[in-house]
């Protein structure tokens, strides 16, 4: 059966509503086109005001440095490592070595995948410790474009990307935001350098050994110059997995002092770089340790309430939960009073340079009117720069840890030369751990190929 006809009105009605269904589509059609030509239109204009004036793509290859100093061409300043920092805005901070006299302004330049472009006037964190020397440490911070995914950057004094096609570039370290949960490392001792041909064996090795015993996983040491006998013990640690060596040819670009006062010991940088150092490791472990010892290699952090590190700082942040730098006094053991019995005179070890740690008990009384030196165990991710005693800026709190609690035991030579040993105090802390210290010691002498 055949459906029955429409009347006139009907067709009429169904035909205009066919006619506005397609000028609504047409409408709608019309809109998105405008829209889409009016974004398009934007966003040429947001990239033609960022990125016009800078070439998109390179024509030339970029230099990548792969040496720890890198200087700036046409100053006296020196690249250091560069370094995401989540913390502020992913803003690319530059550790540096200025000459304070002659700064001038200085220029960001990024490479991607998209070729290399200047993003911004680099904004200069001079540190204020410089304890008097021409050259300082210094955060250069860099702004990078956030439409590019950069992958180095380096600084100039041109602001025209051509004159800088012979600068090095350093790759950007830290992109990728970690959690404490994953982090390979739970404590890393940052040892600042290694100087003047540095060969006291003995000492390094019952000091990586206790570090071990204590919890320790990673040790970062930068090398400027070490003794012929040290190098097999860091080349077994290294190999063994726990040492970082990062070398620093410091003495190869600037005249280093071998003291902290320029007044008394001149150069033009504090202490072979130290604080360069310190600051470079912070950034290198930030997310790769839970925490971080700064401190010398004759220098040993003992907990002496607790086993080890993990518990100590398990205590220590259970009390203080804001706390991201504890404070640890430093204890002199001078090295010219022995334990009478020579029970740790070892016959093995008689021929390894060095001082032997176990034969000094006798601890140097603190005073009531001058306060004991310090180190540092620091949370990284609280930390923006750093001194050798104290932080310069952090981002947590701070707490100064009792020496009943903990101390560092410094081997060294005295600092009240003038007392005798029955005025020093008897710290036998050490020998807690004597068996399985000797033990791995005389391994690790044997793998080094210093003992047979």
């Amino acid at each position: 059966m055949s459906p029955p006809n429409r009347s006139g009105l009907e067709s009429q009605s169904w035909v205009l509503m066919d006619i506005a269904y397609t000028m609504l589509k047409f409408k709608f059609g019309l809109l998105i086109f405008f829209a889409v030509i009016c974004l398009y239109w934007t966003w040429s204009i947001y990239i033609k005001l960022n990125t016009d004036k800078y070439p998109a793509k390179t024509h030339w290859q970029i230099l990548i440095s792969d040496q720890t100093i890198t200087p700036i061409k046409d100053t006296k300043h020196l690249m250091v490592s560069a370094y995401k920092d989540h913390r502020v805005d992913g803003a690319i901070r530059i550790i540096s070595i200025i000459r304070r006299g002659d700064l001038q302004p200085l220029h960001c330049f990024f490479c991607g995948g998209h070729g290399c472009f200047p993003a911004s006037v680099a904004q200069v964190e001079m540190h204020s410790d410089h304890f008097g020397f021409p050259f300082v440490t210094t955060d250069v911070l860099c702004q990078s474009p956030s439409m590019y995914n950069v992958t180095h950057v380096t600084i100039s004094i041109h602001s025209d990307i051509k004159a800088n096609q012979n600068q090095h570039f350093l790759s950007i370290q830290n992109k990728e935001l970690r959690e404490e949960k994953i982090f390979p490392y739970n404590f890393t001792v940052c040892i600042s350098n290694l100087f003047g041909g540095y060969n006291n064996v003995l000492q390094f090795v019952q000091t990586m050994e206790m570090y071990k015993l204590l919890g320790v996983q990673r040790v970062v040491i930068y090398n400027t110059s070490c003794g012929q006998d040290l190098e097999p013990v860091l080349v077994h640690y290294r190999e063994e997995g726990i040492l970082e060596i990062v070398e620093w040819p410091i003495d190869q670009f600037l005249n280093p002092s071998k003291g902290w006062r320029f007044e008394e010991h001149k150069g033009d940088l504090h202490y072979y770089g130290q604080l360069t150092t310190l600051n470079e490791c912070i950034y290198r472990y930030m997310y790769q340790s839970k925490y971080v010892l700064l401190h010398d290699i004759d220098e040993i952090v003992m907990p002496y309430q607790h086993a080890n590190l993990h518990l100590l700082l398990e205590d220590l942040q259970y009390q203080h939960p804001r706390v991201g730098v504890f404070v640890i006094e430093n204890h002199i053991f001078p090295k010219n009073h022995y334990e009478d019995s020579g029970k740790f005179k070892l016959p093995q070890w008689r021929e390894i340079p060095g001082i032997n740690i176990l034969e000094h008990i006798y601890r140097e009384p603190s005073r009531e009117a001058v306060i004991n030196p310090t180190k540092l165990i620091v949370n990284p991710r609280h930390v923006v720069q750093t001194s050798v005693h104290s932080v310069l800026k952090t981002l947590g709190e701070t707490s100064w840890v009792p020496p009943d609690v903990c101390r560092l035991i410094h081997v060294r030579v005295p600092l009240q030369g003038s007392l005798t040993k029955d005025q020093l105090l008897v710290d036998k802390k050490l020998w807690e751990y004597e068996k399985e210290l000797v033990q791995n010691v005389d391994n690790t002498l044997r793998k080094s190929g210093l003992l047979l």
